[in-house]
C-alpha cells in the first residue's frame, strides 16, 4: 500500500471526468480541495461531480469554476443550496434507494471516486465508517478509487466493510469527522413528538429522518418497549433508547436485534457508538430503501416531514415552488414500505406554520412545487395541533381534517378554500372544529 499526498492522488482526474464524492461526514475534503486547485490552476474542465448530501465547503460549486466542476446532485444539501438554486449547480430527481441503480445501470457513470476510510485491518478490510449509502456503488462500479485514511473513520460494520484490492490510490488524513449537533426542540416540536409518539406501537421498526422533530419523537419513547430500527440515518436521540433497552430489535422479523442503516449525522458520541459495534449494521441504500425489504419488518413506522400539504393530501418536500431546496430522498421509499408492513403506518410530521406565521398547509401547493408523496400515498399527518389519518379519505374529508391540525388562524382561510373549491355542499357534515 503506497500513501501518496491528495495533489499526487487527484492527477488521475481527467477533464471531462465523472467524478463522484462520499457524502455526510465521509467526504475526503483534502483531496476534494487538491481537485479544486487543480481546476483553479486550468489543469482540468468539464468534470462532472455527485454526491448526496455532504458536510462542510464546497468550493466546486463556486461561480469563478463554472465550466470546470458541474455538480449535478442526487440530494440538494444546505451547502450547495444557493448555488443550484441560482442555476450554477443541478440536481438529479431521485428516490434515495435508486440512487445506487443510476450508478450500477450506468446512467451515472463513475470515472473517479474520492472516499474515506478506516484503517485497514489484519483481514485485508476497510470501513466505508458512517456513509455507505450510494458510494458502495460508485467504489464497484469506478475506474479509479482514491481513499483517504482517516483514524476518526468507524470501523462499522454490514456493506460497509469493503477489501482493500477494491481501492487504486491512499492518501491519509486525521481531521476529524464533520459533526451535527442539534437543538432542543421547542414547544411546537415538542407537541408534535406528543402526537407520533402515540402512534408508535410496541414491538415498531422505525424509520425517522434527524433533527428536532424526530428527537422530540424518540424523546417520548422511553416506556415503550421492544423497538427496533431499519432506517436510511439516525443521530443521537436514539442512543438513550438503546441503551435502556428499548430499542433493541427483538421483533424485527429481518435483521432482528440489529440497528440497519445506510449513513448518520451526529456528535461524535453516534460515530464512536458504531464503531467495532455488531448490532449496527451499515448498509447498501439499495437495501435500506427497498420496499420488499422494509415492508418484512412488522409495524414498520416512518417518520417524515415536509415543506407543505395542500387540502387533499399532495405533499411538497423538496422545493419552495421553484427553488430546490433539499430532494427527493427516502420519504417514498418508506412511506410506501411502512404502508405494505403489517400493522405498519406511515407519518408525516411538520409544524402547522412557518416561523414568520405562514401556513404550511395549503389549498394549493405553490406554482413549481414538486409533489414528492402523491395524495394517494399519504396516510397520518400531524401538526402540533394533533394527528389525522387520511388513508381512504375523500377530498373533502381530508380537507376538513387537515384544516383541523392547522394553526387556528389559517383555519378559516383554509375552510373558504375548500367551500370555493367543492361548493355549499362541503359544509353539510360538520367540520371537525365546528362540532
Amino acid at each position: 500500500m503506497k500513501i501518496v499526498s491528495p495533489q499526487e492522488a487527484v492527477k488521475v482526474i481527467k477533464s471531462g471526468d465523472c467524478v463522484h464524492i462520499h457524502a455526510i461526514a465521509c467526504v475526503p475534503h483534502k483531496v476534494v480541495q487538491a481537485m479544486v486547485d487543480r481546476g483553479r490552476a486550468g489543469e482540468i474542465k468539464n468534470v462532472t461531480i455527485r454526491h448526496l448530501h455532504t458536510e462542510g465547503p464546497a468550493h466546486y460549486v463556486e461561480r469563478d469554476l463554472e465550466g470546470v466542476f458541474q455538480l449535478n446532485s442526487y440530494f440538494v444539501g444546505h451547502n450547495v443550496r444557493k448555488a443550484t438554486q441560482e442555476g450554477y449547480a443541478d440536481y438529479i430527481p431521485v428516490f434515495l434507494g435508486e440512487t445506487q441503480r443510476l450508478i450500477r445501470e450506468g446512467y451515472t457513470p463513475v470515472n473517479v471516486a474520492l472516499i474515506s476510510v478506516s484503517p485497514p485491518d489484519k483481514h485485508g478490510f476497510v470501513s466505508l465508517g458512517t456513509s455507505v449509502e450510494a458510494t458502495l456503488a460508485a467504489v464497484e462500479c469506478a475506474d479509479t478509487v482514491i481513499a483517504t485514511i482517516n483514524p476518526n473513520i468507524p470501523r462499522a460494520f454490514g456493506d460497509a466493510m469493503i477489501k482493500t484490492d477494491m481501492i487504486d490510490i491512499w492518501c491519509e488524513d486525521d481531521a476529524p469527522l464533520v459533526e451535527a449537533n442539534f437543538a432542543a426542540p421547542n414547544e411546537v416540536e415538542q407537541a408534535i413528538g406528543k402526537h407520533v409518539a402515540a402512534l408508535v406501537e410496541d414491538g415498531a421498526t422505525l424509520q425517522m429522518g434527524i433533527g428536532a422533530i424526530p428527537n422530540a419523537v424518540l424523546a417520548q419513547l422511553g416506556n415503550h418497549k421492544n423497538l427496533g430500527i431499519h432506517t436510511e440515518m439516525f443521530a443521537d436521540g436514539v442512543l438513550p433508547l438503546v441503551e435502556k433497552g428499548v430499542i433493541n430489535g427483538k421483533e424485527k422479523a429481518i435483521d432482528r436485534g440489529r440497528i440497519v442503516a445506510t449513513f448518520l449525522m451526529g456528535s461524535k458520541k453516534v460515530y464512536d457508538f458504531i464503531h467495532d459495534n455488531p448490532e449496527v449494521m451499515m448498509m447498501d441504500v439499495g437495501y435500506t430503501n427497498s420496499l420488499d425489504v422494509i415492508k418484512r419488518n412488522p409495524k414498520v413506522t416512518s417518520i417524515n416531514s415536509a415543506i407543505e400539504v395542500d387540502i387533499t393530501g399532495q405533499v411538497c418536500a423538496d422545493s419552495i415552488g421553484t427553488k430546490h431546496f433539499s430532494g427527493v430522498g427516502g420519504q417514498i421509499d418508506f412511506l410506501r414500505g411502512a404502508s405494505l408492513s403489517k400493522g405498519g403506518k406511515p407519518i408525516l410530521a411538520m409544524p402547522s406554520q412557518t416561523d414568520k406565521g405562514i401556513s404550511k398547509l395549503v389549498p394549493t401547493l405553490k406554482v413549481g412545487a414538486g409533489v414528492v408523496t402523491t395524495r394517494a400515498s399519504i396516510h397520518w399527518l400531524v401538526t402540533e395541533y394533533g394527528a389525522v389519518n387520511l388513508y381512504g379519505k375523500s377530498l373533502q374529508e381530508r380537507a376538513r381534517l387537515i384544516t383541523s391540525i392547522a394553526h387556528p388562524n389559517h383555519r378559516e382561510m383554509l375552510d373558504k378554500a375548500a367551500f370555493e373549491r367543492w361548493g355549499p355542499h362541503f359544509h353539510y357534515i360538520p367540520a371537525p372544529w365546528k362540532k
